[in-house]
């Protein structure tokens, strides 16, 4: 078959799930021939043809029918090209002749062939009869501002007919797709067709009684994808949506991660596996590529028990998830004591959060963690099946992408951080720089949460070795650009080193609202809601949700609300600060320090404020189930969050979820700005934890803001969490990975 297809918005648009499926379908079939039929100039044409992802045309067809070219030559197509272009007066002749017209403003883009102009002025549609009989050739109003001046009978339509016939194919074989006016003329020769999802309106009415042109609801390449499943002829070539699945699929993953996707715990004397109590979304989410017969391997550390000298794989769970084995890598108390409660909090984290005057470097326990990472890199090594995907998460294993390559070349390895990644003269203090980098280098896609920590790892590699920026793209309108602390305008997509190709993406974790929603459903749920609202008693409730670590600014967060009170007497008995600390894990002396100053700090305001029936700060030094955590997300007219710095907050992404499933939600986020989830929630209250009056004024803000103000925020930023959410993250970071690599 053939697929004749306009570009934008139509081959190239929809969504990236949608073109995938059908670019694959295109390069998987050698009888299927692609056709681009573009208003662009061959020169606009020409970057997409190096595009890895883009399957290669056949042929072009390029002016809006004016210039046709041999897809691998990019000769002209000859008698076609030609004729056209005796009919053709030639560029000045027609601009001569418009010079008089106002309203007509000539598009600085390339073109043959074709003069196209934009115009603003409707009158210019009463006049385009007079115009073509003057210049002697055809004009195409389209979009309701393209103003096309063609050789006579020359467009896309007459142009594709032309080489369909030259090339002696039937029409019935040919599938047209499109999606504005200029693409009419596409329709009613004798092909198949299709108008995409979200056309423009004037196409869809126009072909309204065409029998052989089918409308589809989805954008871009999924109407074409549709389209292949609606007309019989072509049902050979189109795949389901199930089908394609096992296709993406149809390798292993390999998962490598700090921990399995459950816990075990001790009960009646008996060791058992049962389902984390976290909130963490990301376990679920991951497991959920092994549903199915997916082959997969998910690699952790696991303790080692007395006697025990080998740990076999076991089945993760044999009903959810019949192909995914657990691979442990037995590791004694004291190692992972060394290798995760201290070395990497006291070397890495310190240094991964810009705070380096807390930076501690050991380096035995340095050989320590290279231990480590090349037994995790030895264990995927041995039982990762040939070609499969292999997913590392986060710094605790940086060396093992290094030590994986030099094992197991054919593998395809991606990296995800959950933290932050800091400026090169931050990073760079640590004394083993380089050998973390080339680790990194090894992976074919490594990717963050943020476009700023693209490029702060970018500006580590370049301050290490020479390197090609191969790619960029434009930050907006996804992320925040130059009105954040830590935007940026333009993000690297890939580098060269010189030896291999790396592919560099910013994929933010999201979180399940889906799931949010159930829980928020719930009775017992709604229960506890009304009771907290009941005990605030009409108090603007404020909100604060961290883990108890210096990164998070507790209390610089507790003494800026000690200036608040100070400073708004008026306010003393109408707000309430809810502070819920997590305790770090068991053996974590690091924060015992914070924890004591941050209990001394709340005693002392409480001490001074409080009254009978008021308490200015609630402190919970203890961890709450998600179930609670929710409840309290509900009955909060703000939440505070700002860490000094954080790779992302998903408590802020979780407030939002909870408030904008609210019937009357108008709960305000105030956001520090240097958090990563504040380059995303555009419409969050953005604040700097490290100014006092920044995070008083933005308190302040946050409580005097009228109802209307605090719903259009809480429901744009909504709109956000709840399309870019955990399985968005998830899909997207896989796709990238698969296709990194590819020429």
């Amino acid at each position: 078959m053939i697929l004749a297809t306009d570009l934008d918005g139509t081959f190239l648009g929809g969504s990236k799930q949608h073109k995938e499926h059908l670019y694959s379908i295109i390069r998987d079939n050698e009888h299927f021939r692609l056709i681009f039929v573009t208003g662009r100039g061959v020169e606009s044409v020409l970057p997409l043809l190096s595009d890895p992802v883009i399957p290669r045309p056949d042929y072009i067809i390029c002016d809006v029918g004016a210039t046709v070219l041999d897809g691998a030559t990019l000769q002209p197509v000859q008698p076609i090209q030609n004729n056209i272009e005796h009919k053709w007066p030639g560029r000045q002749h027609i601009l001569s002749q418009l010079r008089g017209v106002e309203g007509l403003r000539l598009q600085p883009v390339p073109q043959q062939r074709r003069c196209s102009f934009f115009f603003d002025d409707d009158s210019i549609r009463d006049k385009v009869s007079a115009l073509e009989n003057e210049l002697n050739c055809d004009i195409i109003l389209s979009a309701g501002k393209f103003f096309d001046v063609l050789p006579r009978n020359v467009n896309k339509g007459t142009t594709l007919q032309h080489l369909v016939e030259l090339l002696q194919v039937p029409g019935d074989e040919v599938l047209v797709a499109g999606d504005t006016l200029n693409d009419l003329s596409l329709y009613g020769r004798g092909f198949r067709g299709v108008v995409v999802g979200a056309a423009e309106h004037a196409l869809a009415s126009a072909i309204a009684d065409y029998d052989d042109v089918f409308v589809s609801d989805t954008e871009g390449a999924g109407g074409i994808l549709e389209a292949l499943e609606h007309f019989p002829e072509f049902h050979s070539y189109h795949r389901t949506h199930e089908e394609e699945e096992q296709r993406n699929n149809s390798t292993q993953l390999v998962m490598m991660y700090h921990r399995f996707p459950f816990e075990t715990v001790e009960e009646n004397g008996e060791r058992i596996r049962r389902a984390p109590k976290s909130p963490n979304g990301i376990l679920p989410t991951l497991t959920s590529f092994f549903s199915g017969n997916r082959k997969g391997l998910w690699i952790a550390w696991q303790e080692k028990q007395p006697g025990e000298t080998v740990a076999p794989n076991f089945p993760i769970d044999r009903d959810k998830y019949p192909e995914l084995m657990a691979a442990p890598v037995l590791l004694e108390k004291s190692d992972i004591d060394i290798f995760y409660k201290q070395f990497s909090k006291e070397a890495f984290w310190p240094a991964i959060f810009s705070f380096t005057e807390k930076v501690q470097f050991n380096h035995e326990h340095w050989q320590h963690y290279l231990d480590v990472n090349r037994i995790f890199a030895e264990k995927a090594a041995a039982e990762a099946e040939e070609n499969a995907m292999v997913w590392i998460h986060d710094y605790n294993l940086w060396m093992a992408p290094g030590f994986l390559r030099r094992l197991r070349p054919d593998l395809k390895i991606g990296f995800f951080h959950h933290t932050a990644f800091p400026a090169a003269n931050t990073f760079n203090i640590i004394p083993w720089r380089a050998e973390i980098i080339h680790s990194l280098l090894q992976c074919d896609y490594v990717s963050f949460h943020i476009p700023r920590y693209v490029e702060n790892f970018v500006d580590v590699v370049k301050s290490l070795m020479p390197i090609r920026i191969t790619e960029q793209t434009g930050c907006a309108p996804r992320f925040l650009t130059y009105s954040c602390a830590i935007g940026t305008g333009v993000m690297t997509r890939e580098i060269d080193t010189g030896r291999r190709r790396v592919r560099l993406g910013a994929n933010p974790v999201g979180v399940n609202a889906d799931y949010i929603a159930e829980l928020l459903e719930r009775p017992d749920t709604q229960e506890h809601i009304a009771s907290l609202k009941k005990q605030t008693n009409g108090k603007k409730t404020i909100l604060s949700i961290e883990r108890l670590d210096y990164v998070k600014g507790p209390l610089e967060k507790i003494k800026a609300f000690h200036q608040f009170l100070e400073e708004h007497p008026n306010l003393h008995g109408k707000v309430e600060l809810i502070n819920i600390c997590t305790p770090p894990a068991s053996g974590m002396k690091i924060y015992e320090q914070v924890q004591h100053e941050l209990e001394q700090l709340v005693g002392h305001i409480n001490g001074q404020y409080s009254t009978i029936d008021w308490v200015p700060i609630h402190f919970f030094f203890r961890s709450f189930t998600f179930e609670e955590v929710v409840a309290y997300y509900a009955a909060a007219d703000i939440a505070w969050i700002t860490p000094l710095r954080d790779g992302l907050n998903l408590v802020a992404k979780e407030y939002v979820a909870v408030q904008g499933r609210l019937p009357e939600s108008d709960g305000v986020l105030v956001l520090s700005e240097f958090a990563g989830a504040a380059v995303e929630l555009s419409h969050a209250v953005l604040t700097n934890p490290y100014d006092n009056e920044s995070m008083k004024n933005s308190l302040l803000r946050a409580i005097s803001m009228n109802k209307q103000e605090r719903q259009i925020r809480m429901k744009r930023s909504y709109e956000h969490i709840s399309h870019f959410d955990i399985t968005y993250w998830a899909d997207e970071f896989m796709n990238e990975l698969r296709h990194a690599g590819e020429q």
